[in-house]
């Protein structure tokens, strides 16, 4: 059976797809797994083993679908579910599976805080859609595979580093997910740990402030390496201290240790740290627990408050003007979780 999975973005989502892609290669004796996403994801899945195939979303929409209808696919497995998916299914015709996004019942939450979002990860949420082909969850986790290309060289990390790090990643993707510049300087200050600044180029000239605090005890990667290069210190650090960002489930992929801090959205959205059930893990980190019971993640977030969640992706601002769900999160404790 042949087998097209759509999801287009982003580094979070994809990465959260990964389990549909390994179980349903794995659990299904002839499965053919292609997957169609946008071309400046391909870092991301190009060095998947359960991947046959790799597509990608193009401006040539004519040739994209003439090019998918010739692979001539059995089902079409669609984990974004929008108007492009839409399209696509229709004009290759075949019987498709789509994920529910649950729009309505992030909107009763975002707009009234009525929670009626399921106790359920994603992750589950995605896998319901090919548990038609006999399809269970292992209990793995998630997936990332890095190209050996993009392993990290010996001095891609200081000497000073080399025996340790903390990963603090300073960046997302809209500004109501990140801690504020004060809170991060905090931190910076604070911590007793080597730290490794990670994010894009667009955190660079933040990250150089906060390096500058102590260059020897802090070090800034933010935007000196590519993705798979940013997820392999991700892979190699003892702690991820994180926004809610696409390298928070990088980090859960690799099994590392996850603090990951809350802003204008909410782990009831499903997404939180996935690591599955079935894994070997030695590391804890002091009074770290999850959702779960005991794994090895700690989610930071202020409750109570009558606005959060504003919304289900972000803002470039507080649309309230105080920002208390950054501005009230007690730095001491991500300090005490770092050492």
């Amino acid at each position: 059976m042949k087998f097209l999975i759509i999801r287009f973005s982003s580094i979070g989502d994809i990465v959260l797809t990964t389990p549909v892609v390994r179980c349903l290669k794995k659990q299904v004796a002839t499965a053919e797994v292609h997957y169609l996403t946008k071309a400046s994801f391909r870092p991301i899945l190009e060095a998947n083993p359960y991947i046959d195939k790799l597509h990608y979303l193009q401006d040539d929409w004519e040739g994209m679908i003439a090019a998918l209808q010739k692979e001539d696919f059995d089902y079409v497995i669609d984990l974004h579910h929008n108007l492009r998916t839409l399209k696509v299914k229709r004009a290759l015709g075949k019987s498709s599976f789509s994920f529910n996004k649950l729009n309505i019942e992030k909107w009763w939450y975002t707009n009234f805080k009525w929670n009626r979002m399921p106790d359920r990860h994603i992750v589950d949420r995605y896998l319901d859609t090919v548990g038609s082909f006999g399809v269970k969850n292992d209990g793995a986790g998630l997936d990332y595979f890095i190209p050996p290309a993009d392993e990290l060289k010996p001095n891609d990390i200081p000497t000073s580093h080399q025996a340790g790090y903390v990963g603090l990643v300073i960046g997302a993707a809209l500004a109501t997910k990140k801690l504020p510049f004060h809170k991060l300087k905090e931190i910076c200050t604070s911590a007793r740990h080597q730290l490794i600044l990670l994010g894009g180029p667009e955190d660079a000239d933040i990250a150089a402030e906060l390096a500058a605090i102590d260059p020897i005890k802090i070090y800034n990667a933010c935007g000196k390496f590519n993705l798979n290069e940013s997820a392999d210190m991700v892979r190699r650090a003892k702690l991820v201290v994180t926004h809610d960002t696409g390298l928070m489930h990088i980090a859960a992929a690799f099994k590392r240790p996850v603090l990951s801090v809350w802003g204008n959205t909410v782990p009831e959205f499903g997404m939180y740290p996935y690591y599955g059930e079935n894994y070997l893990y030695n590391y804890r980190p002091s009074k770290m627990t999850g959702l779960q019971g005991e794994l090895p993640y700690e989610m930071m977030e202020v409750k109570g408050l009558s606005c959060r969640p504003c919304s289900k992706i972000g803002y470039k601002k507080c649309p309230k003007g105080h920002f208390k769900c950054m501005e009230l999160q007690p730095v001491d404790r991500i300090v005490e979780a770092i050492g």
